[in-house]
């Protein structure tokens, strides 16, 4: 019999799970666990035939050589760069993620960080929360008439153009790929990377993270920016290279704010494990400790990686990933992103 392992699961979806499972007549040898699968699980797991994944399971090539029956990997997530897809074409595992789980999720997400910059809130919900009503230092802005440089219009990206355009805003883009629809209904004018971060009042990136977007905002073309420009990063951590944002912020720079839901070594700070561990790299406890200053500044809102997590979204991942299964399991496979040679 099959053997299906479920990772990074929570007891409420375990009891989703369990019983979307049973009505859908998938006949496997389950496993859940809460914990990731990683080089220090992976021996318990050898001989499962499927593993479904989040985001902290790093399954690089020393973990995949100890699961010689994977067949098929599915991440409950839109990224895979924790998974070694190059391993996998090479060894025949069909590798499927989750997309558009999240598309108005994470762009809402991005303009609740946004609004919160615009508006001061972390001063302003510190302060009253000692008892000071003071206004002082908390005038904000408006949205409307200001330019958004909206950096990747894919799923994420064009919500965000959306949303941008209600609230009365110039939107710019930059991307590889231009979506017409987005220019004819929203106005939205393509342009290159460095215009885009000369002209925008606020920054927002909305790109997969690979070897062409690492570090896509880093020390040089962050001071193109506006020097009260804003920005705001719910894609992924590397994009943005940490020490340029506390450079800019030691120089007065990125005055508006700045919006984290993801930054580099985030790990360090989010994961338990770390917390434990004496092994850990100089360069990413470096990273960790930029952050640890990023997070203290007035201006800089951090959030542990949270801009999907909504009711709503959470069950559309489950169901998508659920979806994928049957797919393979009936040999058509869905959102397949690395595939057998």
């Amino acid at each position: 019999m099959i053997k299906i392992g479920f990772f990074e699961v929570e007891d409420w979806e375990r009891l989703y799970l369990e019983k979307k499972i049973k009505d859908l007549g998938i006949e496997a040898e389950i496993i859940f666990s809460k914990e990731p699968l990683d080089s220090g699980s992976v021996s318990f797991y050898k001989d499962i035939d499927i593993a479904i994944v989040f985001i902290y399971s790093k399954l690089d090539k020393d973990v995949l050589q100890n699961l010689p029956n994977l067949k098929y990997i599915i991440t409950r997530s839109t990224g895979f760069d924790h998974i070694d897809v190059d391993y996998c074409r090479k060894n025949n595992i069909v590798v499927s993620n989750v997309p558009g789980y999240g598309n108005n999720t994470v762009a809402e997400y991005t303009f609740a960080l946004i609004l919160a910059l615009a508006r001061k809130f972390k001063p302003m919900i510190e302060r009253t929360s000692r008892g000071i009503f003071s206004r002082d230092g908390l005038t904000g802005i408006d949205l409307a008439g200001k330019t958004i440089g909206v950096i990747g219009t894919g799923r994420i990206g064009s919500h965000v153009v959306k949303i941008a355009h209600g609230f009365g805003m110039k939107i710019l883009a930059y991307d590889r790929q231009k979506e017409e629809e987005l220019i004819q209904k929203y106005g939205v004018e393509y342009v290159g990377l460095e215009d885009l971060l000369r002209q925008s009042d606020i920054v927002t990136l909305h790109v997969p993270y690979t070897k062409a977007t690492h570090h896509l905002i880093n020390r040089f073309n962050i001071k193109l920016m506006k020097l009260d420009a804003m920005l705001i990063n719910t894609s992924r951590g590397p994009v943005v290279e940490m020490e340029a944002i506390v450079q800019a912020l030691k120089e007065g720079r990125l005055a508006g704010g700045v919006g984290l839901d993801t930054f580099e070594a985030e790990d360090v700070w989010i994961e338990e494990e770390y917390l434990k561990r004496d092994d850990i790299p100089a360069i990413k406890l470096k990273k960790a400790m930029e952050a640890f200053y990023v997070l203290h500044a007035e201006n800089v809102i951090v959030s542990p990686h949270n801009a999907y997590n909504t009711k709503d979204a959470l069950y559309r991942i489950l169901d998508i990933t659920l979806n994928n299964l049957i797919g393979f399991l009936n040999n058509n496979p869905k959102n397949v992103v690395c595939c057998k040679e």
